[in-house]
C-alpha cells in the first residue's frame, strides 16, 4: 500500500517498512506515532484528507541535522556576523497503513 501523509507542513510518500526523516514530533524512541492527515491512499484522493485513514509509525530516533552556517557581511561598514543552525528531526519507521 502507498500513501501520502502530511506532517510538519510537508507531504511524504510512504510505504510499509519505509524509514523517513520528518520535522520533529514529541516522543521517545520506540513510541508510536499516528498520522491522521492522509492525503492519498491507494487511488483514493482526499478532499483535503481521506476519511478513516491513518498511518502508524514508530520513532527510531530524535536528532539534529548538520549545521548550516549563516554569514552576514557588509563591506566598508566593518560588519560581519556568523550564525549557525541545526534543524531538529525525527526518524520514523512506517509500521502499518490502515
Amino acid at each position: 500500500m502507498k500513501a501520502i501523509i502530511e506532517t510538519g507542513g510537508k507531504q511524504y510518500s510512504v510505504e510499509e517498512g519505509m524509514e523517513i526523516y520528518i520535522e520533529k514530533v514529541p516522543g521517545m524512541p520506540k513510541d508510536k506515532v499516528t498520522f491522521d492527515k492522509v492525503v492519498y491512499l491507494d487511488g483514493k484522493v482526499g478532499n483535503p484528507y481521506v476519511s478513516d485513514a491513518k498511518v502508524v509509525g514508530e520513532i527510531v530516533k530524535q536528532g539534529k541535522q548538520r549545521k548550516v552556517v549563516i554569514f552576514k557581511y557588509n563591506q566598508k561598514k566593518n560588519y560581519h556576523k556568523t550564525q549557525g543552525h541545526r534543524q531538529p528531526y525525527t526518524k520514523v519507521v512506517i509500521k502499518s497503513i490502515k
